[in-house]
């Protein structure tokens, strides 16, 4: 159903989503070994449509950020025929643009996506940029760092299990929210063991933010006091783009590419 309603989304997720697009995404590209300039010509316009009424124009601005994590998944396909953990962690980076892209076109002409609100598809669009993109770029680079395949894998293997819980239902979301928690705590431990300075932030960022996630999926599933969706983008979603994604990637970039 198209509810085309012409109105603007929440500022705090535009400027959450915008520092993925515009700088998280662009900075961790470098650590790919991926040329940044093709997807910064889709995520300009993209970024654009964040901030513009609902409607054709912002769609079609959408739909060219579409073609840029497109772009990005073309090059995550070499690194799924590498039976290698940190090679998944880096296409599961490159392929998860892809979800934020769909949704947020959805999103930005006021559809309803797979039974899902607009405001829940703007959630995702945050969600994949950050759990997505972010969480399992710092996983494959932290994880060949210290050697451990199973850290780089643990991640992505989360971010996929609540994909899956979006189609299966609040419990297998949960299941996916524990698993991606775990992973990221033992990324955090790893990167702060491996690097220490910035990571210390971060990671006490992770320990907050991954906590609150959990006590909203917990919430979500079986009806417990949980904190608000206002109260969770001003917290998790600001802890973990600003204080997790941005830092950890600025902090890694002095690495090889993966």
């Amino acid at each position: 159903m198209n509810t085309f309603k012409r109105r603007r989304r929440d500022p705090l997720i535009g400027a959450i989503v915008t520092l993925g697009m515009l700088v998280v995404i662009p900075m961790g590209l470098r650590l790919l070994g991926v040329r940044a300039w093709p997807f910064l010509a889709g995520a300009l316009p993209g970024a654009l449509s964040l901030w513009l009424p609902r409607g054709p124009f912002a769609v079609a601005l959408a739909v060219c950020y579409g073609l840029a994590t497109l772009y990005l998944a073309f090059h995550a396909l070499p690194r799924l025929r590498r039976p290698d953990p940190v090679q998944l962690a880096a296409a599961t980076a490159l392929a998860t643009p892809s979800v934020a892209a769909l949704s947020l076109i959805a999103e930005r002409g006021g559809y309803h996506l797979l039974g899902y609100t607009p405001h829940m598809l703007a959630l995702t669009v945050a969600h994949f940029h950050f759990a997505g993109f972010a969480a399992a770029l710092v996983a494959g680079l932290v994880g060949r760092q210290a050697r451990s395949g199973a850290a780089a894998l643990t991640v992505p293997a989360g971010t996929l299990l609540v994909l899956g819980g979006y189609f299966v239902g609040d419990w297998a979301e949960l299941a996916g929210s524990l698993v991606l928690t775990a992973g990221m705590w033992w990324v955090g431990w790893l990167a702060w063991r491996s690097f220490r300075g910035v990571f210390l932030l971060t990671g006490a960022v992770l320990v907050a933010s991954m906590l609150l996630a959990l006590s909203w999926a917990v919430g979500q599933a079986t009806g417990l006091p949980h904190p608000s969706m206002e109260l969770m983008i001003a917290t998790h979603g600001v802890g973990n783009a600003f204080g997790f994604a941005l830092c950890a990637v600025a902090a890694l970039r002095r690495l090889d590419p993966l």
